[in-house]
């Protein structure tokens, strides 16, 4: 997944001098860091356990194509690292991938809830006061949880692989402070049906450091908010919450 996301941003960066040639296209580029507190709790198809998870930094990437062909949505593609860590003794009888685990035990989980975003969307607005998109988001976890624990007086380690691509509205909004280089932005995906629930959004301020025909570059900091409430979804479920600031670099073409 990873060499796919990089291999199609790359594609679309060669587009970059073709888009700025006809001043009709445009190529965004970024990467951020993003410092997370994690919380919440995990379950295969038994009973949720709360896990202490370790607080990390994770980085995210993406590519946006757009275009002035009228019905045609633009493209988005955005790649986040999510892999968490935590452990917990277990206040009850554990089970997971068919096993139990012994209750009063300390349990270690790891989970990778690294995925794919892929975003069709339109523009009601693009200028330099005001743009506004608005569009749906395919978000694609492809990963596995591993919990390694004690199983009838054995330490066992048991790992469940699950994939599940999940559509999401998507809207984003950005107001440019005049004369200054700065903006502020929000972006967000959601999605909630009958039990589960699915949460990704991020509001921060932009300064634009270079501004000229051939490339604008800005510096982009805020604050990153990402839940999971799955039910039963590929064999699992979870209520994980992941939320902290993060900073990063744009470009556009």
């Amino acid at each position: 997944m990873k060499k796919y996301c990089l291999a199609a941003a790359l594609s679309m960066a060669f587009l970059a001098p073709v888009a700025k040639a006809d001043m009709l296209l445009g190529l965004y580029v970024g990467a951020d860091g993003w410092q997370s507190e994690n919380s919440g709790s995990f379950a295969g198809k038994g009973q949720a356990e709360n896990f202490n998870f370790e607080d990390k930094t994770f980085s995210s990437y993406y590519a946006a194509f757009e275009h002035p062909v009228p019905l045609i949505p633009n493209i988005k593609l955005k790649y986040t690292q999510l892999e968490l860590e935590g452990n917990t003794t277990l206040n009850e009888t554990f089970e997971f991938n068919g096993q139990n685990f012994t209750v009063n035990s300390r349990a270690d989980l790891m989970t990778d809830f690294s995925h794919m975003d892929y975003t069709l969307y339109y523009e009601l607005f693009d200028n330099d006061l005001v743009s506004l998109d608005f569009g749906v988001t395919v978000k694609h976890f492809d990963g596995d949880a591993t919990v390694t624990g004690i199983v009838e007086g054995s330490k066992r380690t048991e790992t469940i692989d699950f994939s599940a691509p999940i559509p999401l509205g998507y809207l984003r909004g950005e107001v440019g402070l005049p004369l200054t280089g700065l903006s502020v932005f929000a972006e967000g995906n959601l999605l909630a049906i009958d039990d589960s629930k699915v949460q990704d959004y991020q509001v921060g301020i932009a300064w634009e450091v270079i501004d000229n025909l051939a490339v604008d570059v800005a510096i982009r900091a805020g604050y990153r908010s990402f839940i999971i409430e799955l039910d039963d979804v590929d064999d699992i479920s979870t209520d994980l919450e992941t939320s902290g600031p993060f900073a990063g670099i744009q470009v556009h073409f």
